[in-house]
């Protein structure tokens, strides 16, 4: 009880004595628990030369919708989802979100005193003339407590620190998740392009056939010279070369995503291509909406706070720390003859840098300066984020434009090359008007695939610009 008394008349003096001064550098520091404010300003012409009624009809829905509601082709959501479960990358930026998740849980535990335990004990005797004398034990059982009262703020800026990195790495992980979903839609889709160019070469191939034994047979009864056929069947090779190519490249490109998706080389299961088409599903939407969506603006945004919650550590330091160090320790020579005694003991130390060699003012120069330069990479993400956006659209538009053209110019093409070969089985046209038509249409056939493909990719761009596929 005597023990007791005296803790607690320790207590009071200890606590009571060092309060008032721990109130004063706590109102002396408040400003290193100023808490950081979210950058959310963009430039009004943040899209460029894009009509603003464009922006208010077509961008507000595509950033919040769900990738299974913007690619709704079920083998394309089959493949998506494979690869959001197999994808070593997005394995490991779950890994670094789950490890920056523990290192907050551990910042918010520096609240929290520390305490030990380290029980010892001991074994002393002497020998002499007379023989061993009797041993004496000796028994100690210490509880350590050693707390960080953190009053000049530092634990609750480590904390908010730490949260900044978990914001990043979320934000990081949605970036690889949205980059991991366009990359399979694309490749998805040059699959259908590939298969469209492979289909318009062997209709191609089919009709050259034709027109190489037209021509054959003009040769045979004297109506054509056999240089004709010799550069009818050299055209003929060369479609026939393409669709080689063609077929190569796609097994290439099934083996590309076979590797995104973590499995084995393999035939990927695929539709045909359909009408493309701009969706309709773009309508309304402010700079906001990409500034709160886009995880690479929310990267730079905590990036940037991470930086701010720096410079405040940095400013920290030049305010006390205070902690609290207790023991209570029982302590015997001999369980069975000695009760034993408990010693009890409180102390608290506040500690203020005086001189540190100009080390915390280098150190709070940087951290401001590294904050300045966060900033700076902040706004040039938005302005970079703006330009995508800006190309985006205008991929979908000039993509719109010139699939009516080339619609038209295949259809002119082909009525020229049915005219001509027809003029051919007369005798009335040469065998090289009919190349000219013949290569003629298949450059505008393949042509107007890649025009639909090239919209497809820019409507994914698109998507992705306004921070789409993160959910």
């Amino acid at each position: 009880m005597k023990n007791g008394k005296i803790v607690n008349r320790l207590l009071s003096l200890s606590v009571s004595g060092l309060l008032s001064l721990s109130v004063a550098v706590f109102m002396s520091s408040c400003g290193v628990y100023k808490k950081y404010t979210p950058q959310n300003e963009a430039p009004n012409d943040l899209y460029g030369n894009v009509p603003e009624e464009m922006i208010n009809q077509q961008l507000k829905q595509a950033a919040e919708m769900s990738w299974r509601e913007f690619f709704t082709d079920p083998l394309l959501q089959d493949l998506i989802d494979s690869a959001l479960v197999r994808n070593t990358d997005l394995k490991a930026a779950r890994l670094t979100v789950e490890q920056a998740q523990a290192s907050l849980k551990a910042a918010k535990l520096a609240y929290l005193p520390s305490l030990s335990l380290a029980p010892s004990g001991g074994i002393a005797g002497s020998y002499g003339s007379s023989g061993m004398s009797a041993a004496r034990y000796s028994y100690s059982i210490p509880l350590q407590l050693d707390w960080n009262i953190g009053i000049s703020g530092s634990v609750t800026v480590n904390k908010r620190k730490a949260n900044a990195v978990v914001l990043q790495a979320e934000a990081s992980r949605e970036a690889t998740q949205a980059n991991l979903i366009s990359t399979v839609a694309q490749l998805y889709y040059q699959l259908m392009l590939l298969d469209k160019e492979l289909e318009i070469l062997i209709a191609t191939d089919s009709l050259w056939d034709v027109s190489l034994e037209t021509e054959r047979a003009l040769w045979e009864n004297g109506q054509a010279y056999s240089t004709a056929v010799n550069q009818m069947e050299s055209s003929n090779l060369s479609v026939k070369q393409q669709i080689v190519d063609a077929k190569r490249s796609i097994q290439s490109t099934e083996n590309s995503l076979c590797k995104i998706l973590a499995v084995t080389p393999r035939h990927i299961a695929r539709n045909s291509w359909g009408q493309f088409e701009l969706p309709q599903r773009f309508n309304a939407g402010v700079p906001s909406v990409l500034l709160e969506n886009r995880p690479d603006i929310k990267i730079a945004n905590h990036t940037l706070e991470e930086a701010f919650y720096n410079t405040a550590a940095a400013r920290a330091q030049f305010y006390p720390s205070f902690s609290l160090m207790g023991l209570l320790s029982w302590m015997t020579e001999d369980f069975t003859t000695d009760p034993g005694a408990l010693l009890m003991k409180l102390l608290g130390t506040l500690t203020q840098p005086i001189f540190q060699q100009g080390k915390l003012r280098a150190q709070l120069k940087i951290a401001q300066l590294s904050q300045e330069q966060k900033l700076g990479d902040y706004v040039q993400t938005v302005i970079n984020a703006g330009n995508e956006v800006n190309e985006a659209l205008a991929d979908c538009q000039v993509a719109k434009e010139k699939d009516v053209l080339y619609k038209r110019q295949v259809l002119v093409l082909k009525d020229a090359y049915d005219g001509t070969h027809e003029l051919m089985n007369n005798g009335k046209a040469s065998y090289l008007e009919v190349l000219t038509a013949q290569e003629s249409l298949l450059s505008a056939q393949l042509n107007e695939a890649e025009n639909m493909y090239n919209g497809a990719i820019g409507i994914i761009g698109l998507y992705i610009a306004l921070g789409g596929a993160t959910k």
